[in-house]
């Protein structure tokens, strides 16, 4: 019988956490919120094609502080579960395994995610 006073197997506190193990959760985490996104533009959808009335019930829950973070924060989930994804697929083919590497594209991923969200939600408050 085990030791009661140890544990039975690793938990995290006994991990250090890499910024790799942290985007791999991450990167899990955004392709849920993915998929819940994707159920809300399904409800956006049906509601435009429903009538004005539906729409407009969309719109009315959508078009607040609330439903704009909801938004931004798909927008982010996007590009880095893209860009993220983008970066398993070159490890897939063999290149930037080594720690320094994964470290500094997973930097990159992080940065490029942040950008690109940045300039998306920029351009469409010009554009609005």
């Amino acid at each position: 019988m085990a030791d009661a006073s140890r544990p039975l197997s690793p938990h995290l506190q006994i991990y250090r956490w890499y910024l790799t193990m942290a985007l791999s959760i991450v990167h899990r985490v955004t392709g849920a919120g993915l998929a819940v996104g994707l159920l809300l533009l399904t409800w956006w959808l049906t509601a435009l094609a429903s009538g004005p009335d539906s729409f407009a019930t969309v719109q009315a829950v959508m078009d607040n502080f609330f439903g704009g973070l909801i938004l931004f924060g798909f927008t982010l989930f996007f590009f880095f579960h893209a860009l993220n994804g983008i970066r398993h697929l070159v490890w897939d083919v063999g290149y930037n395994l080594e720690k320094v590497a994964a470290f500094q594209s997973g930097v990159m991923v992080v940065a490029a995610s942040v950008v690109l969200t940045l300039v998306t939600w920029i351009a469409i408050l010009i554009a609005g």
